[in-house]
């Protein structure tokens, strides 16, 4: 198993000091002018510029997911998921009703995607202050991540707020504090830094970090949503895709890049024979390792489980070399090209500065904290056995939908198969758990829950103590509470299945998406963009990709009869749990209009921070849609 060790926590003090601030776009992530003529001064400055880069990702992944993970929040905002968790957890419950309970709500997120652009923009206007004679190599790459890094962030900002101020430099004019179009200016920068690390990056693997491959696999999945949402493109398998103007700068010397170009770099991540799809789709979750396999294994095999009474049925048919922990599976696994990955080094008290005086969270940011906020909420049994095992208890919040479920059964009986990744992906609470219960102050309980990323224990632990803490010393303890504090179960930004799903829907060439599908058991199917989009949804459940596929399939202003818009509307109605009433379940509903009117008025971007608008002096407009006077924008509270 491999395991990303940032290379020191002393790292992120060098990469953060402040300067004086004057808005949100001074903020960290940056060092000063002074220092910037002094700092880096060796290659290992370099390197430690590079880890604080990366770090923003961790303190994303790691803090509280519902004010600051941009992938938690694209499932909750989707037909996957619903709010849910306790009466008192109103920001998730908002999130998914595409409303606020605050002006200030989202924005978190906001300023820790700056900052990493500005950590990225220093990375790559100081690098040469080295001398790189013989290393120009690792320049190259150094270089090459750089600019990968800020497209990356870039790309999830505007994913998240649309039009916003394009940073390109660590020193910030007037005009760059103007937000500037994310058609026109924005996406033509980010591909423009996806094909720079594309040309400047090596085709070498090292854990956590990007290369190459990981830049094509981007570049696509950005190019996609630029022609989809804002070029309302239709269906790429018809070449319908538009030539987007290409940024000169190091490491890209072309005007343009067209969707040809775009199919070229993912064709050579598949010849290049550097990733492949696992043979077993439960190797890439945690459930399935071999400590639970075991556990199975002894209760089948009739010699008795010498550490418990337990079995995880489910694995019990896998076998043992494709457990998640076995030499190629699981984290930094064969699938994997990119990811957040974690180590033991959480703390509860590190928090990042804002402007005005506030915090974000960077508590637990060593952690995936994810694997706790999806994890079970289960009324007065929490850490025992007999009701849950192998999972654990954590926050219960972003419930499966009642939609996802439904959906994907109706597909499988249409079908007439089984699809592996349905129970590969979700808790069928009701029927899997031998004792499952609702809690009684939990809202819009669906009976399922996320398989994927909930915490997993074994009968030889005690308490909810996760799985990690038996598998070697380096995973224990760090929080003095494992239940929050152990999880380090990689979180995928891309996988090799996603650059074959890609390639289908851009070329309509089937034999890309039937891998995918042969490895769930799914009949393999001929291209139709129905099918692709049914085979997104079914294999990135609860990756943080759903809502943005939706969005591009839609177009910009696409309405309140978009895919989207309609998607999400099929929420309403559905029958959910409230306060653990299983005789009296309550119909879906929205909380101030509908969900296709809330889509078609947003389009599916968030309100930018009140705060931030203001300190920004009539620079930064707030987004269509979110006009706080109008009560259809603001949270309502449902349940109580």
């Amino acid at each position: 198993m491999k395991k990303y060790i940032l290379s020191s926590l002393a790292v992120l003090s060098a990469a953060t000091m402040f300067t004086s601030c004057n808005d949100m776009l001074d903020t960290d992530p940056r060092v000063t002018d002074a220092t910037q003529a002094t700092f880096p001064g060796k290659i290992g400055d370099v390197d430690a510029l590079n880890t604080a880069t990366y770090s923003i990702m961790n303190t994303m992944g790691g803090g509280d997911a519902d004010t600051q993970n941009p992938f938690y929040w694209w499932e909750v905002m989707s037909d996957n998921c619903y709010g849910s968790g306790g009466l008192q957890d109103n920001k998730v419950k908002a999130m998914h009703h595409l409303v606020e309970m605050s002006v200030d709500q989202y924005q978190q997120a906001f300023v820790l995607l700056y900052g990493g652009i500005n950590r990225a923009n220093n990375q790559i206007e100081t690098i040469d202050n080295v001398d790189w004679k013989g290393n120009e190599s690792k320049r190259s790459q150094l270089l090459g991540e750089g600019y990968f890094m800020r497209g990356l962030y870039t790309l999830w900002l505007t994913q998240l707020f649309g039009d916003v101020p394009l940073i390109t430099s660590t020193t910030i004019t007037d005009d760059m504090r103007q937000q500037v179009s994310a058609d026109s200016l924005i996406y033509p920068q980010i591909l423009s830094d996806f094909v720079s690390g594309m040309n400047l990056m090596s085709t070498a693997k090292s854990s956590g970090h990007a290369n190459k491959y990981v830049a094509e696999a981007f570049l696509a999945r950005a190019y996609m949503f630029w022609a989809g949402f804002y070029k309302k493109a239709g269906e790429l398998a018809n070449g319908s895709g538009p030539a987007i103007n290409l940024v000169k700068q190091a490491g890209c010397d072309k005007e343009n890049l067209s969707q040809a170009d775009v199919v070229t770099a993912l064709k050579d991540i598949v010849s290049s024979g550097a990733y492949k799809l696992l043979e077993d789709y439960r190797s890439l979750w945690q459930y399935s390792n071999s400590m639970v396999w075991d556990e199975a294994h002894d209760n089948a095999d009739g010699t008795g489980n010498k550490e418990g009474t337990h079995a995880y049925d489910f694995i019990a048919d896998m076998k043992r070399e494709n457990c998640f922990d076995q030499p190629g599976m699981g984290n930094g696994n064969d699938e994997e090209l990119f990811g957040i990955q974690f180590m033991n080094a959480s703390s509860w008290g590190i928090n990042g500065a804002i402007e005005n005086g506030g915090t974000y969270s960077t508590s637990r940011m060593y952690c995936n904290y994810l694997s706790c906020w999806w994890a079970l909420r289960v009324n007065g049994n929490n850490g025992n056995r007999d009701c849950t095992y192998p999972f654990t208890q954590g926050w219960g919040q972003g419930t499966p939908s009642c939609n996802i479920w439904d959906d994907w059964t109706i597909a499988e009986t249409n079908g007439n198969y089984s699809d592996i990744r349905k129970l590969g992906s979700l808790i069928d609470c009701e029927h899997e758990l031998a004792a499952y219960s609702y809690v009684k102050d939990d809202c819009e309980e669906s009976g399922y829950a996320v398989k994927k990323w909930c915490g997993v224990t074994l009968d030889a632990l005690t308490g909810d103590t996760p799985w990690w803490h038996a598998v070697q010393e380096d995973f224990k303890g760090t929080l003095d509470n494992p239940m929050q504090g152990e999880h380090f179960e990689d979180f995928y930004l891309m996988r090799y299945a996603d650059v074959l799903l890609m390639l289908t829907e851009l070329t309509g060439d089937k034999q890309y998406m039937n891998q995918v599908q042969k490895r769930a058991g799914v009949p393999e199917t001929a291209y139709s963009l129905k099918a692709v989009q049914d085979e997104r949804r079914w294999e990135f459940a609860f990756e943080g990709i759903r809502f943005n596929d939706m969005r591009r399939w839609s177009g910009k202003d696409g309405g309140e009869n978009c895919y989207a818009a309609k998607a999400l509307q099929a929420q309403a109605g559905k029958q959910v749990v409230v306060k653990g009433n299983t005789a009296n379940k309550v119909s879906m509903k929205h909380m101030t209009c509908s969900w296709a009117k809330r889509y078609a008025d947003t389009d599916g971007f968030l309100s930018k921070p009140q705060s931030q608008i203001t300190l920004m002096e009539g620079k930064l407009k707030q987004n269509k849609g979110w006009d706080a006077s109008n009560p259809e924008t603001q949270y309502v509270d449902l349940y109580n």
